[in-house]
């Protein structure tokens, strides 16, 4: 399973960028031809060791983030190094001078900033080739798309001819390829689709091989039956039948190894459906994973304290008409992840990605224990708080964030209920008797029409939207004194109760102005679905949260300091978040996106002082987190861990003896 996941690396360097896979070869290169003595290069070269050491710390960043734009924030980050030493590196070999050819220019380029609409400041592979395609020609070939029931997340869009008859390839990831490519026109004579099986096809290849290895030691029935229809979907390109692996794979209940495959998550694409390659396998942990179970086991009972229900109501047994009737008790499991390969290495994942799959079948949670306390481990402390605060913050953060984090995956990606006309005649609500909007009293007069989604309706805004969503649900429980206690926080605990709001609240700040780091003013583009989360929340906190929350601007220090009022977060700071929440959920409901687009980009707006902030914050210049991982290794019967130290060679070493 490990070998399939990291097999994914190519795919994943081809939907980043034109030269990620260029740059990928260029560094593994380096690495043979030095053998790991990278000291040897200083000598045979020419120049300064510190120069080289600058070039390392590039190679590993890159490495760690599968590609040249940072997997959180998605711009673009170069060797801060002169051309005539990547020239020397050339030097080395034939196999190095040609690579570099092919990358010397767009290594170090600027623009393009960021990921994005391709254009002159931004670019996007998953819109690849030399004709530019741009944002309602995207939408054209998505809804016809959509239309004939073929899914995005596993394809690109390429736009091969322009003029009179532009011609569309959707490029789909599969191992077959067509000898006849399937052609359909666009709506009044727009243009051709030309759907194109094979993209990704040798590295699809390698993971099917793997998969079908690995299901030899599947445990059970289910878990052959879901690896068989990754296979399937793998080799045909279908995602229908990916949709059904999904449906099976919630079923395989409480796994030792769990594992998440396929294109996943779309926060990379522009529009916001395409979705980037992932795999992940990781062993679960039985004793952290018992407390997640006594969260699942009592969720009703905070599900019914979420701003849309009404305990006092007997409808839904309290929990409103926005929210399901019966909230079937997912698998929720601590893991430790033993090969996680993708651009951004989440702290905690909710999957599947399909809403409906979701809201009729079910899901699954995730906790990457490792990976949080990796970051938890870190021995900065934030330079976003008063001095007298950061320590306690530091020493706090572990667990509020942990159990933020839980209840973002639980009960905020877990609830809600979409209101839906599946066919003409046939809704999941009562058409004749609509339920009342809570924002205006009145009965809704907008919902998901047939054959429309999440992510169809909302477009680019769709997993910004989810995202905030589901951090602020986490956020608003987190002052529940009888939830708290669940996770052993009571006010005679070590970190008591009242520390562990106190700390999500600062966090809440502190998240809002790093999110700042991924706007780019250039394009005036948010680069990070959850950064422009967070700061739609602290915009939200400093404007409606009557003063709770401040941020202390010191000019001539250029620091900026979140502080916290204990005693309002009950009374001034809790309520903001509820009515951002409300509106958020009851947008997301009823398909209201109009409304929606109206508020959140007024709220995730960066202007005037924000601006200030901004430049604040950059200058401040936190360091990427830069992940390093173990590797497996077949000896005879036996299977080997290597681990590697959390250096940057070790970062280079560890990819190296990946092979990929």
């Amino acid at each position: 399973m490990s070998r399939a996941a990291w097999h994914g690396t190519r795919i994943i360097l081809r939907q980043v960028s034109p030269e990620s896979l260029g740059i990928f070869d260029f560094i593994l290169e380096l690495y043979a031809c030095c053998s790991g003595d990278w000291d040897g290069f200083v000598g045979k070269c020419g120049f300064a060791a510190a120069e080289l050491d600058v070039f390392l710390e590039y190679a590993a960043t890159f490495l760690s983030d599968v590609g040249n734009y940072y997997g959180s924030g998605d711009q673009k980050f170069v060797p801060n190094v002169s051309p005539d030493f990547l020239k020397k590196l050339a030097s080395n070999s034939p196999k190095l001078e040609r690579l570099y050819n092919e990358i010397a220019e767009p290594i170090v380029s600027t623009p393009p900033f960021s990921l994005g609409y391709p254009g002159d400041l931004a670019q996007s592979s998953y819109y690849p080739g030399s004709c530019i395609i741009c944002k309602e020609e995207i939408a054209l070939v998505s809804q016809a798309l959509e239309a004939r029931s073929i899914f995005p997340e596993n394809t690109r869009i390429r736009k091969a001819k322009s003029g009179e008859t532009p011609v569309f390839e959707v490029l789909q990831a599969s191992v077959e390829k067509d000898e006849h490519a399937q052609e359909f026109p666009l709506p009044d004579s727009r243009g051709v689709i030309r759907l194109v099986r094979g993209d990704h096809s040798e590295e699809l290849s390698l993971i099917c091989s793997s998969l079908t290895e690995a299901s030899k030691y599947a445990a059970n029935e289910t878990q052959r039956t879901f690896i068989s229809q990754y296979i399937e979907s793998f080799r045909t390109g279908s995602l229908h039948v990916y949709r059904d692996s999904q449906r099976t794979w919630i079923t395989d209940k409480t796994p030792r190894v769990e594992n998440i495959f396929g294109f996943v998550e779309p926060y990379r694409d522009p529009h916001g459906s395409r979705a980037e390659f992932e795999g992940l396998v990781a062993i679960s942990d039985t004793e952290e994973t018992k407390t997640l179970t006594r969260l699942v086991e009592h969720s009703a009972r905070f599900i019914r304290r979420l701003p849309w229900a009404d305990r006092n109501s007997i409808e839904n047994n309290g929990k409103g008409p926005f929210e399901k009737a019966l909230f079937e008790p997912p698998d929720f499991t601590s893991i430790h992840a033993l090969a996680y390969c993708s651009s951004i290495i989440f702290p905690g994942i909710n999957l599947p990605n399909y809403n409906d799959i979701r809201q009729d079948c079910g899901f699954k949670n995730v906790i990457i224990a490792n990976r949080m306390s990796a970051e938890s481990d870190k021995a900065e402390l934030c330079p976003f708080l008063d001095e007298s605060e950061a320590e306690t913050f530091q020493r706090h953060k572990y667990p509020a964030y942990y159990w933020w984090v839980v209840l973002h995956e639980l009960l905020g990606h877990g609830t809600g209920k979409m209101m839906v006309q599946e066919s003409e005649e046939k809704f999941n609500f009562e058409i004749n008797n609509p339920p009342l909007n809570p924002l205006t009293g009145n009965p809704i007069t907008s919902w998901y029409r047939p054959g429309q989604t999440w992510t169809g309706q909302f477009g680019d805004l769709a997993t910004t939207v989810d995202e905030c969503r589901a951090e602020l649900v986490g956020a608003y429980l987190m002052d529940d004194k009888e939830l708290l206690a669940l996770f052993g926080f009571t006010e005679e605990s070590e970190i008591t109760a009242e520390d562990l709001t106190y700390n999500t609240y600062l966090q809440l700040g502190v998240d809002g102005l790093r999110g700042l780091q991924n706007f780019n003013i250039d394009d005036g583009k948010w680069g990070q679905a959850h950064s422009r989360a967070h700061f739609a929340t602290l915009k939200c906190l400093l404007t409606d949260g009557g003063g709770f929350m401040t941020i202390e601007k010191n000019p001539a220090e250029q620091k900026l300091s979140v502080r916290v009022d204990r005693s309002k977060i009950a009374t001034h700071g809790k309520p903001a978040l509820g009515r951002m929440l409300l509106r958020l959920h009851m947008y997301r409901c009823t398909a209201d996106v109009q409304a929606c687009r109206f508020y959140y980009e007024e709220l995730s707006r960066v202007d005037g002082e924000y601006l200030e902030w901004r430049e604040i914050v950059l200058a401040k210049n936190e360091p990427k987190p830069v992940f390093v991982q173990a590797n497996t290794f077949l000896e005879g019967d036996e299977v080997v861990l290597k681990e590697y130290e959390p250096t940057k060679e070790g970062v280079i070493q560890s990819w190296a003896e990946r092979a990929v």
